[in-house]
């Protein structure tokens, strides 16, 4: 039987289908999928947070190598990690599609299976959004709407001078993971010799691409204790989102390349590579980890919690001058960080 594309899916039918398997009614949703509009009960007082990605087919993912449940799930963590950086408590879920005839029903539940599944973790309720046909690729719009108490919650502009800068996680396994999954579009060195990756490394850094984790908990933690300046995700990589919080602080920064924290699946697979793994941390996008400043009198009782919650962070430099610019140093030499972000239309 051939699969059911998008000529063949009648629209009203695929909205009661997505309301009964996605939309389920939960405290606080007085309306939910299958009105004009969704009502949310307002508690006060709070602060409502709302981000919204917009993903094209043949610019952020690719339908022919990807299954439909990972780019789901890599989207919902995009949005799930901008609330993570304000340290918001994520909530409720809209969606949009627009569906080209080539798209099969199954593939449209699977994309919807990888957008909750990743939701779910934080109890994200899915309380509406729109569909519609598109001549050209799939189109898939999601807007995340979160909370904080009110004037509670982390900006970019808040690093001053003298806070330390720190990162979750590891940087670059991203990536690295795009790398195994694409090499044709990776620009792979001739010396490159991926084969001599160990299975468990390789494992590693493809689930860290297809299925990254938003660190949430951490956000929340950050912002209810008061432990951090300023944040950001790492969605465009460590050399363009630390520029960001400069830009919007008003302040320069010194990154120290020796503190980097590097998983060995990284490190490993840029030896491969013949290149060192500071460039896959530096320039590598989509860790949605969180990079963020706290002031010199929070950083012992910053550390001495992540410790005990299990939190992996690491101090990786410190807030200057405007005047000083974005450096990095290495082996007692600085230099310029070098602007490697993407940017659409560029």
């Amino acid at each position: 039987m051939a699969p059911r594309t998008a000529k063949s899916i009648q629209e009203f039918a695929l909205i009661r289908e997505l309301k009964k398997q996605f939309g389920h009614q939960t405290p606080g949703v007085v309306q939910g999928i299958g009105d004009d509009a969704a009502v949310i009960e307002a508690v006060a007082p709070i602060w409502w947070h709302l981000t919204t990605d917009l993903l094209a087919e043949g610019i952020h993912f690719d339908l022919k190598s990807a299954a439909p449940e990972s780019i789901g799930y890599r989207a919902a963590t995009a949005n799930l990690s901008d609330l993570a950086a304000m340290g918001a408590a994520p909530r409720y879920l809209l969606i949009s599609l627009a569906i080209p005839k080539q798209v099969s029903q199954p593939q449209v539940y699977g994309l919807y299976r990888g957008i909750m599944k990743a939701c779910r973790i934080h109890g994200v309720v899915l309380i509406g959004g729109d569909t519609s046909a598109s001549k050209t690729g799939l189109f898939l719009s999601m807007t995340l709407l979160g909370t904080t108490a009110q004037h509670r919650a982390l900006f970019r502009h808040g690093a001053q001078v003298g806070d330390q800068i720190y990162v979750s996680g590891t940087l670059g396994d991203s990536l690295a993971g795009l790398r195994l999954l694409a090499p044709s579009t990776s620009s792979r060195s001739s010396e490159e010799k991926p084969s001599h990756l160990s299975r468990s490394h390789r494992q590693f850094l493809i689930r860290r691409h297809l299925q990254p984790t938003a660190r949430v908990t951490e956000g929340q933690w950050l912002n209810t204790g008061r432990l951090a300046s300023a944040a950001i995700d790492l969605s465009d990589g460590l050399s363009g989102d630390l520029r960001h919080i400069c830009e919007e602080s008003e302040v320069g920064a010194e990154v120290e390349v020796d503190h980097l924290p590097l998983s060995p699946a990284c490190r490993a697979y840029a030896k491969t590579c013949g290149v060192s793994p500071v460039q896959f941390a530096i320039t590598g996008g989509e860790d949605y980890e969180l990079l963020f400043t706290a002031s010199p009198r929070s950083c012992r009782t910053l550390e001495r919690q992540a410790r005990a919650r299990g939190y992996r962070i690491t101090r990786i430099g410190t807030i200057r001058s405007k005047e000083f610019g974005i450096q990095m140093t290495a082996q007692g030499r600085t230099q310029p960080l070098p602007p490697t972000s993407y940017e659409h239309f560029r």
